[in-house]
């Protein structure tokens, strides 16, 4: 049976992965701080959006939506009207996490994804919520269970340090996991990009290197 997928919006990336992220899945981006998972993810929900695509990015840091919206309008592949329009919604899950059990923070994200029906859905970061559930990998558990039901395209954003390639408790139960990597070499910081695992699909093992430019994420054909 064929695998229906979608364009991830990252020039270079959908011919490792056979042509797009499967539907549905979760998938995992993890890298470190500055490694340019947020502007994956906005890439990918950009995509969707031109594809004429619901996409919704949850926030867990609480930052300011506007400022966010500065920094990505730095990039030539996003347009404000898809954020203007409502075709990209806004969920700010920092400012409550706090006061949340986890009962009720998977039943906020459900209440907004029942009102705006996406085809594409960020949750960035996950790690930030760890601290105030009490069974933070049955609470993974049962957020992904609730994200497969719908016929949709998750990425979730997992910081890591150095030592770590991404966030185990997060990774058993994602359909794909994609690294990104910064590696100092010759005393200059270096980008790749690496997919460690994507069901149900033939993907690339190697090393890509991984430009961020004015354009947004690219992938670069490996040299090794």
């Amino acid at each position: 049976m064929q695998i229906s997928r979608i364009p991830t919006g990252i020039n270079g990336l959908d011919s490792l992965i056979e042509g797009g992220f499967p539907i549905p899945s979760i998938i995992l981006i993890s890298g470190s701080a500055g490694s340019g998972k947020t502007t994956f993810a906005f890439q990918f929900l950009i995509q969707g959006a031109k594809r004429g695509e619901k996409g919704l990015y949850v926030s867990t840091l609480s930052e300011s939506w506007e400022w966010m919206l500065r920094f990505m309008s730095t990039f030539e592949f996003f347009d404000s009207k898809y954020i203007e329009d409502g075709t990209i919604e806004y969920l700010d899950l920092g400012k409550d996490l706090a006061e949340m059990e986890e009962a009720k923070i998977l039943r906020k994200i459900k209440e907004v994804v029942a009102r705006t029906m996406p085809q594409r859905i960020v949750i960035d970061p996950i790690n930030v919520v760890n601290p105030y559930v009490k069974n933070y990998r049955q609470f993974l558990f049962d957020l992904v269970t609730m994200l497969k039901e719908l016929s949709t395209v998750t990425l979730i954003t997992g910081e890591v340090n150095e030592r770590e390639k991404y966030p185990v408790d997060v990774g058993y139960t994602a359909d794909g996991i994609i690294t990104l990597i910064m590696k100092s070499e010759e005393n200059i910081i270096k980008r790749y990009v690496q997919i460690l695992k994507m069901r149900g699909t033939a993907h690339s093992l190697s090393l890509h290197p991984l430009e961020i430019t004015s354009e947004g994420i690219e992938v670069l054909r490996a040299r090794f």
